[in-house]
């Protein structure tokens, strides 16, 4: 007699979604894995090139035209370089750039280092309060601070001059000369951005933990030795930061001078404090012909700013290693 087979159990119903669904899901979460993180991106990339990148490149093509700002241009290849080399006012405005950088930056650098410094290990009543009045000056309107200090350094009824007349010193027409219009200047850069960079340099001071300090002071090490030893050596990404801002912020200086000067493009009756950046407006946007020349020197102006950032960048992290 043949034994029955037993019957095959029956085969689970399938509760889950269909295996191509499920295929289908893994799919869609590769692709937002791959590729979701350049849509996050694009809209800076995008940006970037709507208003960096393009205007960049279009100001090169300029810079090898006889350009105007009628519409009308010639191909000239690279004259309009050769001309900016022989050009007396493009070397006028470049020392005063440069001048005008070297007199506001350096100060105001060390200022802001030492602000940070200060708000930093001090134990002062107040400390949010002092913060937030060192950045209120970034934030004051351009036009009222050149109008405060244009009243500070008239030459016959201004506080400067007069201060100066204790020690003996004859007023200073302080628009009228090299020196002091570089110095009138300098005050009105370092007064609206000491404050704005002794806050970057603050907030890296407060990332270095403290241990270092507490182990440092148990050493007999003073403030000036844990500063020098500890600080600066740990700040040196945020102060390299600060140092590229400042180099970018002072070689394209055009607001101060221009509300120092009344307005006057020249900067002066002489030229005496005209930028870089005043010099390429002047040629590039109030002489309607020369667009393309004004072009070039926005170029010379990014290429030095290339030049002098890395400089400073090198003699920073030799410094502070």
């Amino acid at each position: 007699m043949a034994l029955a087979t037993p019957a095959r159990p029956a085969a689970p119903a399938q509760t889950g979604p269909p295996r191509h669904r499920t295929t289908g899901s893994a799919k869609r979460a590769r692709w937002d894995m791959k590729y979701s993180p350049y849509l996050y991106i694009a809209p800076f990339f995008i940006v970037f090139g709507i208003f960096g990148l393009y205007p960049m490149v279009k100001t090169a093509w300029m810079s090898l035209h006889d350009w105007d700002l009628i519409g009308e241009h010639t191909f000239i290849g690279f004259d309009n370089y050769v001309e900016l080399m022989k050009d007396d006012y493009f070397w006028n405005a470049l020392v005063n750039t440069l001048g005008i950088f070297v007199v506001a930056t350096v100060p105001q650098l060390i200022l802001a280092l030492f602000l940070a410094n200060l708000l930093n290990r001090t134990r002062l009543r107040g400390k949010t309060f002092f913060r937030m009045a060192i950045f209120v000056p970034n934030i004051t309107s351009v036009a009222a601070v050149a109008i405060v200090f244009g009243m500070l350094f008239q030459r016959d009824f201004g506080v400067v001059n007069w201060l100066l007349s204790f020690a003996g010193v004859d007023a200073i027409d302080w628009d009228a000369q090299r020196w002091s219009s570089w110095t009138a200047i300098a005050f009105m850069v370092d007064w609206r951005w000491t404050g704005y960079n002794a806050l970057i340099l603050l907030a890296g001071m407060q990332a270095i933990p403290r241990d270092l300090y507490e182990a440092a002071a148990l050493d007999g090490a003073n403030h000036w030795r844990q500063f020098w030893r500890i600080t600066l050596p740990m700040l040196t990404p945020t102060f390299v930061f600060v140092v590229l801002l400042s180099t970018i912020g002072g070689l394209q200086l055009f607001t101060e001078p221009l509300l120092f000067g009344n307005g006057n493009m020249r900067g002066g009756t002489q030229r005496e404090f005209q930028t870089l950046a005043m010099y390429m407006y002047e040629k590039g946007i109030n002489s309607l012909n020369t667009a393309g020349y004004g072009a070039a020197i926005a170029w010379a102006l990014f290429v030095l700013i290339g030049i002098i950032a890395a400089i400073n960048l090198a003699v920073v992290r030799r410094t502070v290693k």
